[in-house]
């Protein structure tokens, strides 16, 4: 028996950290829908944070809690895209060529994108702000000086593949730079075509890495 004065406390609920967390995931990803559907119906230079902020009735504070500018959020979801070409790339058979694997790295991500953005925006709407992204100046410009670090991953990760020094065997840099180039045709041409859908650049992905080897080692008058 208990005696008075001596029962134990009520066990207080544990801090609902979890509550919190959806809470500010929902906050970020509403303000990044909103980014983008402005930056792609108004114009990247057109929108500034303040009409992402009014669009989702939250503060300036709230906006620069989740990104520190227009383009970070702009490419927000590119970065996530990037980042799931990569862990695609990771788990490519140890005995795939560097350029099989690149490339069916990245068309298994075009296959798969929706799983990377869905959660997160449309799938229309990523695709919309790739083309924007394509199409506008300061957002190309951008999107060049990011893939350089990308770039330099993917190199570093199919060094470590092949077993090989990075620094020392050219030979990782110079795939990464031919298949770099090769997704900047693609995008290019895919942004100004008249077809925009997801089956559209797998595609021309596709068409275009099938070309690589001929372009490089054939002879073109023949």
């Amino acid at each position: 028996m208990e005696r008075a004065g001596t029962a134990e406390a009520e066990p207080r609920p544990a801090p609902r950290a979890g509550l919190r967390e959806r809470k500010k995931r929902r906050t970020r990803d509403a303000l990044l829908r909103a980014a983008l559907e402005l930056f792609t119906t108004r114009g990247y230079e057109g929108t500034t944070v303040d009409d992402v902020v009014e669009a989702v009735d939250v503060s300036q504070r709230t906006f620069f809690r989740y990104f520190a500018g227009k383009e970070e959020a702009a490419f927000a979801v590119q970065d996530m895209v990037e980042a799931h070409f990569v862990a695609s790339l990771r788990v490519r058979p140890a005995g795939e060529p560097p350029m099989e694997a690149l490339g069916r790295a990245v068309l298994d991500g075009w296959d798969t994108i929706s799983d990377a953005v869905a959660s997160v925006v449309p799938l229309d709407l990523y695709l919309r702000m790739f083309q924007a992204i394509e199409s506008t100046p300061v957002l190309l410009a951008a999107h060049l000086r990011r893939s350089v670090e990308t770039e330099e991953e993917i190199a570093r990760l199919l060094a470590a593949r092949e077993g090989l020094d990075v620094d020392a065997d050219p030979r990782p840099r110079l795939a990464v730079a031919a298949f770099g180039g090769v997704m900047r045709l693609t995008g290019r041409q895919w942004s100004t075509g008249d077809d925009l859908s997801l089956e559209a650049i797998r595609a021309l992905t596709a068409a275009h890495l099938d070309q690589v080897g001929p372009a490089l080692t054939g002879n073109w008058r023949s």
